[in-house]
């Protein structure tokens, strides 16, 4: 069983995450033999944060309660806030994942609190554009490793842009290998034409009992 775990911060970009976590949780493209997923909210408290777009999320745990293990995956969203000191545990559990064979997962603002404490200096990634870590993480060094693109997957390290959060959702869901290959390459397609011929590409791939996208 994968957990896939949320971090929730205040001012989070909530388009940012809708395409991995939705799939993700719901498991309707998932082939049959994908091991189960369970998805937690996790925060520095519980208390409620608010998200840019105006959301209410209560976190279902802390991040103490992270399990240390090859099967867990934390996604990093993008924020407003991540240059608060506060956010620091959160990076260290980070650290602490990608050295035990975890994943961990960064978009948008969520790189640059990982490129500041030298989690990139030494492995393939992206982030909002060239130039935009050394602008907003102090401590990066990274920069020969950097490619323009809208996500990089590096082993269990999986980075990407504001924009990227389709292709991020596709590398994460790859390297989780809960799709089959073709569905998930139609599955891309789709949502990335939003044309009716793609859409019945992707129902082809899939078992019979598996739902229309909503």
């Amino acid at each position: 069983m994968f957990t896939i775990y949320v971090y929730v911060l205040d001012t989070l970009a909530d388009w940012e995450l809708g395409h991995v976590t939705s799939e993700l949780n719901s498991g309707r493209f998932f082939k049959k033999d994908a091991p189960p997923v369970s998805l937690k909210t996790v925060g520095l408290s519980k208390e409620p944060i608010r998200t840019m777009g105006g959301l209410t999320v209560v976190p279902d745990c802390l991040i103490e309660e992270i399990a240390v293990e090859t099967t867990s995956v934390l996604l990093l969203p993008g924020a407003n806030t991540w240059n608060d000191p506060k956010h620091s545990a959160i990076i260290s559990k980070a650290n602490e994942l990608l050295l035990t064979g975890g994943t961990v997962c960064a978009i948008c603002g969520a790189t640059t609190a990982l490129a500041n404490v030298g989690l990139l200096d030494s492995r393939p990634h992206t982030s909002n554009g060239p130039g935009f870590l050394e602008g907003f993480a102090p401590g990066y060094k990274g920069t020969s490793f950097y490619a323009d693109e809208p996500s990089v997957s590096d082993g269990n390290l999986i980075t990407a842009g504001s924009t990227g959060g389709l292709a991020w959702a596709k590398q994460i869901i790859e390297h989780l290998d809960v799709f089959q290959a073709d569905t998930l390459e139609s599955w891309y397609k789709y949502f990335s034409t939003g044309k009716a011929e793609d859409f019945y590409a992707l129902m082809q791939t899939l078992p019979s009992s598996n739902s229309a996208p909503q």
